[in-house]
């Protein structure tokens, strides 16, 4: 019998970093991943360090929309490519996901029922982010109310603040809060399944909201095939983070940069936080493009893309104009 995870959590909440660390587990080494992303572009699959086949995309939509047929015929090729190759299947939600359809498309599937068997839903959380996100997105909480194991992301940045971990509890009674840090084995262990349909069965329908939660939600993508002066990126990052504000829910990419060719630079926000760039020694996959996925609320879908031509622009023609001195 196979194992299915559900991974969740809001968006940047840091479910792929935690996966990224459990693939280079031997513990884990009998593991596939599917990744499920909200988006037209597919990083999370070319930033995961897997070194083979193990990970899969499902970019159609989110799990909890679309997707749900897509993930069940993934998981029977799976099951029929690598018969014995892996006993476990990590799924990793998109951030706006919620996971109650996931779970209840595999638990009526009788024909992937045979093969396989829901173990844990474990929701991730930004003790960075996470009260904002609990406040402001319906989605977040449903995820909360979902968990069968919580894992509280990037507490080396800021302790786990009580207020958080208040709001957590009220949200899961009863499920206790781990840290990302923690063994895998531990954060992955198989849920009491009893204790789940117990806890699912005392658990509000699933708002109207979070069924509409594509609505005012804007996914762009970011393409190019010709190098991005490394101010200009700066500049544009800055820019959007300020004209968006809290209304910039995700930012994530990879870019390749005038001043270092050959070197891409990983480049992550969370809300308007944005983070340094990770640069890499060389590139992940055959794309040696530039890609970046911008999710934002109420955003016009071409304006992320005008603003970083605007920039680079200004920055081309500032480096054309020659230095005034004596």
């Amino acid at each position: 019998m196979i194992g299915i995870v559900i991974v969740t959590g809001f968006l940047g909440s840091g479910k792929t970093t935690l996966l990224n660390r459990v693939l280079q587990s031997p513990d884990f080494a009998r593991s596939a991943v599917i990744v499920n992303e909200f988006g037209a572009i597919g990083l999370d699959h070319s930033l995961m360090a897997s070194g083979d086949d193990r990970v899969l995309t499902l970019a159609n939509g989110c799990l909890c929309c679309a997707a749900q047929s897509d993930l069940a015929a993934t998981l029977h090729d799976l099951a029929r490519r690598f018969a014995g190759r892996y006993d476990r299947v990590l799924i990793e939600t998109s951030g706006l996901a919620d996971p109650a359809p996931v779970m209840q498309a595999l638990l009526a599937d009788a024909r992937l029922g045979a093969t396989h068997r829901l173990e844990t839903v474990l929701t991730v959380i930004d003790a960075e982010a996470g009260m904002e996100s609990l406040s402001r997105h319906p989605e977040a909480r449903r995820q909360m109310a979902m968990a069968d194991r919580i894992a509280l992301s990037k507490t080396d940045r800021v302790p786990a603040d009580p207020a958080l971990l208040k709001r957590i509890a009220a949200l899961a009674p009863g499920i206790d809060v781990a840290h990302v840090a923690d063994p895998a084995a531990t954060l992955f262990a198989p849920a009491d399944a009893a204790a789940r349909a117990a806890r699912l069965s005392l658990t509000p329908a699933r708002p109207r909201l979070i069924a509409e939660h594509g609505r005012g939600h804007v996914s762009v993508a970011l393409r190019r095939t010709t190098p991005i002066p490394g101010a200009a990126l700066s500049l544009w990052l800055d820019a959007l983070a300020a004209q968006c504000g809290p209304k910039l829910l995700r930012l994530k990419g990879i870019a390749e940069i005038a001043e270092l060719p050959g070197r891409p630079a990983v480049v992550h926000a969370v809300g308007h936080r944005l983070a340094p760039p990770i640069w890499l020694e060389a590139w992940p996959d055959e794309d040696h493009g530039t890609r970046i996925v911008v999710i934002a609320e109420d955003m016009p879908e071409g304006f992320p893309a005008r603003l970083l031509g605007v920039i680079e622009a200004e920055v081309m023609e500032a480096e054309q104009v020659p230095a005034i001195g004596p």
